[in-house]
């Protein structure tokens, strides 16, 4: 095992996703009516834990993970502190925004020797951690798909959203036991990782056109035109040369990081009519910052 890569590799996974899982159960508790207060009350655990992970994983990557991570705009962008702030107005759900203080704050590692017997010892105890959590929270979200699906419960969470955070959390579990096996998650094909994360940027789109006012016509014009450019991608995904693929998926992903880029304004500023939360409108961007990145290597 590469010890290295192992630890900057982690760290890099928990940065990223860790806030994603702590902001998927943050929507999930914020959708919930209040007779549901058994699984609000499972999401709010969830939310904390996940924090948890992702405060032992800010403290351990400073001055360790690579400077492209830090300034893709995956971890936190420029409208994320503001977007809490906003959305911890509107829910009354408490964020912790010193936390993300701290990610603006990280620096990149120019010296490998930082990563020491004990540093190494801290990630695996960390992946552990994050394996346990995820398993929990995946039955968690499966659960609340089948009382929704069953009409158990309600949420204004579309049920396409909820088996979307599955397949992330799910994908999340799958590089952290990849890292716990090998020691690096570079095995994984460009193609698998495209035709993922095009299913996510179609599924985003989708979302948006259909959480914005009737009003907003041409934002939901646009939204849909995404959503059939990723479908397209989506279909061609298998049978496309790799290099071809690559390339048509960075440029699709770039124009929709402008488009998004430009609804974290919008909703932020108060300018877009819709029933986006700030903080998912941020959350989204930074998934398309990070497939862009991946896209780029």
């Amino acid at each position: 095992m590469n010890t290295i890569n192992y630890v900057i590799k982690s760290l890099e996974l928990h940065l990223f996703f860790g806030r994603i899982m702590k902001e998927h159960s943050f929507f999930l508790k914020a959708g919930f009516t209040p007779s549901a207060a058994s699984f609000s009350n499972k999401a709010e655990y969830f939310m904390k834990e996940f924090e948890k992970l992702l405060c032992q994983a800010v403290t351990l990557a400073n001055g360790i993970v690579r400077r492209d991570v830090l300034v893709s705009g995956e971890i936190v962008t420029e409208f994320t502190a503001e977007a809490e702030r906003q959305t911890e107005h509107f829910t009354g759900i408490p964020i912790n925004k010193i936390l993300t203080q701290r990610e603006l704050r990280l620096i990149s590692g120019e010296c490998p020797c930082r990563v020491n017997s004990e540093r190494w010892s801290q990630v695996c105890r960390l992946n552990r951690t994050a394996l346990k959590l995820l398993d929990g929270l995946i039955s968690f979200k499966e659960n609340v798909l089948h009382n929704v699906l069953n009409c158990e419960i309600f949420t204004v969470n579309y049920p396409l959203l909820i088996e979307h955070i599955i397949r992330e959390a799910r994908l999340y579990r799958e590089y952290v036991s990849v890292l716990e096996r090998d020691g690096d998650i570079t095995d994984e094909s460009m193609k698998n990782t495209e035709c993922f994360w095009n299913r996510i940027m179609m599924e985003h789109a989708m979302f948006i056109r259909g959480l914005l006012d009737p009003t907003e016509k041409e934002l939901m014009n646009t939204a849909d035109g995404f959503a059939k450019e990723y479908s397209a991608l989506l279909d061609n995904c298998k049978n496309a040369q790799s290099k071809a693929m690559k390339s048509e998926s960075l440029e699709e992903t770039l124009k929709f990081k402008e488009f998004k880029k430009a609804g974290v304004q919008g909703i932020t500023g108060c300018k877009i009519r819709s029933l986006i939360l700030p903080l998912l409108a941020d959350h989204v961007l930074r998934e398309a910052n990070h497939y862009i990145r991946l896209l780029k290597c």
